[in-house]
């Protein structure tokens, strides 16, 4: 399944979403879901433990200007991933 997220951990309930994420999952962070890709983040670390892929759009990142705070255990994809990525997965979950 892909996991879409596009609110901060810090103002969602991210136990609930790990408590569904498993190891075949990926998690795509998107608008301020991007604060979860940053270094040393403790719900990074937890997301990372589940075994999932974790990608971060560029574009978002960019936006915020996070380009240089973001983990080399995240992924950084444009919109053309994005898109592999939905194609991969038939069932999405949005966060």
């Amino acid at each position: 399944m892909l996991y879409t997220v596009s609110r901060s951990p810090y103002h969602d309930d991210f136990n609930a979403m790990l408590g569904l994420v498993s190891d075949v999952d990926d998690v795509l962070l998107i608008q301020n879901g991007v604060l979860l890709g940053i270094k040393d983040n403790r719900y990074l670390t937890a997301l990372l433990r589940s075994g999932a892929s974790v990608y971060v759009l560029q574009e978002d990142l960019a936006a915020r200007g996070l380009i240089e705070q973001i983990s080399d255990r995240v992924k950084v994809i444009d919109y053309n991933g994005f898109v592999s990525l939905t194609v991969k997965h038939q069932q999405h979950f949005s966060w």
